[in-house]
């Protein structure tokens, strides 16, 4: 018989763990960066944008509060090379990596008759491409370091990978979210021998910075967008904060393989 805990909720706790957020700089990455160091972990974030948003001065700030630190990485996650060069350094400073959320991605809304070669390779090099070189960079450095064994990755996804969202045409950034998903069943296949869990997380509407940029160019889209799904309204960037830290910690230590749908039911109709 098990011995009772003497602390509430042990395995949603990440003292002592490196966890790397790609798209961090800024919105969806962010919030879930935020939770993360709330749980314990130390946090690296890392964007192509050249410097972070404001609000990572305050986030920084509340990493020191919590006796933990946030730190932010330039890199570009097309760049295979760069990016191993930012993973291997985080991992040599800390001695590992414990974990992944795979956030930097874009989106482009164009018909499909209407859709450049060019735009569809970069769609699918920066969401697609780009979150395979990055779990790869990550699972070399947590073998590399003997810190495979409990790692964790969350690869975000989007319920647009399971539907088509009516109303709004983009039909790359659909099929590489339909990709992102695939990716993750794939590596956890592979890289469940090694310890190291690989799922997705597929959220709906969130109202991020540059969803609240195109609300005022189509305002009309933010009470349609709501009437598709059950709830009735969109999400805000912290509804997905308790994701993050149940799919990087051991509260989800049996899942892998798997795709997290929290979309207010907009996929259950």
């Amino acid at each position: 018989m098990s011995q009772p805990a003497t602390e509430r909720l042990p395995e949603f706790k990440l003292d002592g763990k490196v966890i790397i957020v790609t798209g961090g700089a800024r919105g969806l990455g962010l919030t879930q960066a935020e939770a993360l160091l709330e749980a314990g972990a130390t946090v690296h974030c890392v964007d192509v944008l050249p410097e972070p948003c404001d609000d990572f001065a305050r986030v920084s700030g509340r990493a020191q509060a919590l006796g933990t630190t946030i730190t932010y990485h330039r890199a570009d996650v097309r760049d295979a090379e760069g990016l191993d060069r930012v993973v291997s350094s985080i991992a040599e400073a800390h001695s590992g990596v414990h974990g992944l959320i795979a956030a930097a991605g874009i989106q482009q809304e164009t018909p499909a008759l209407e859709y450049q070669a060019a735009d569809a390779n970069r769609m699918l090099e920066v969401n697609v491409t780009g979150v395979f070189l990055t779990a790869q960079a990550v699972a070399k450095a947590m073998l590399k370091h003997g810190t495979a064994r409990g790692g964790s990755m969350c690869l975000i996804a989007s319920m647009s990978g399971t539907v088509a969202n009516r109303g709004l045409i983009c039909p790359l950034y659909n099929a590489s979210k339909a990709a992102v998903k695939q990716l993750a069943k794939n590596l956890a296949s592979e890289w469940g021998q090694y310890g190291i869990r690989v799922n997705s997380l597929s959220p709906g509407y969130i109202v991020t910075a540059m969803v609240e940029d195109l609300l005022v160019q189509h305002p009309e889209r933010e009470a349609t967008w709501a009437s598709h799904n059950m709830l009735g309204r969109l999400s805000a960037p912290r509804e997905f904060r308790g994701a993050a830290v149940f799919l990087l910690s051991q509260a989800s230590s049996f899942m892998t393989g798997a795709d997290l749908i929290i979309d207010g039911g907009h996929t259950a109709w």
